[in-house]
């Protein structure tokens, strides 16, 4: 039974509701990945291996959807907010999503609450698949005309 959390907004509803036996815990899962994520990247920074080499900037010059995720990720957790923004708008926007819902899925763990769920209906899902590309082809287009900057 989903219990509604807020009003719908343009149709989409977030409901809050407990899991049911044998539903997947998204808050786990994604809390845990995020977390052995972040632990991997330390420790591949602090043994000093070498940092992934981008194919596409090798064979064209120009920068990759993600160029600069790396760097933006490391002046992120360094606490250089605007420098990480510098380097990637999206991942910089990305790694405060992911700040959120680790906090969200802590919180909700330790207290044993309701699960956030966003609901959508099927035009919906359309309009945010091409929401998501829009914000894809802005990024790009903003490290196309900043890549010399760096």
């Amino acid at each position: 039974m989903l219990r509604s959390i807020s009003s719908e907004v343009c149709g989409m509803q977030v409901c809050g509701r407990q899991l049911n036996a044998g539903e997947i815990d998204h808050e786990v899962i994604w809390l845990s990945v995020s977390v052995l994520s972040l632990t991997a990247a330390v420790l591949w920074l602090a043994l000093g291996l070498p940092w992934p080499a981008c194919v596409f900037h090798t064979l064209t010059g120009l920068p990759c959807l993600t160029c600069g995720m790396t760097r933006c990720g490391i002046e992120f957790f360094h606490g250089h907010f605007f420098a990480a923004l510098k380097w990637n708008p999206l991942v910089f926007a990305l790694l405060w999503g992911v700040v959120a819902f680790d906090l969200y899925a802590l919180v909700t763990l330790a207290m044993r609450g309701p699960r956030l769920r966003i609901v959508f209906r099927q035009a919906e899902r359309k309009y945010a698949r091409g929401v998501i590309v829009a914000v894809l082809a802005l990024n790009w287009f903003y490290l196309l005309s900043h890549w010399r900057d760096f």
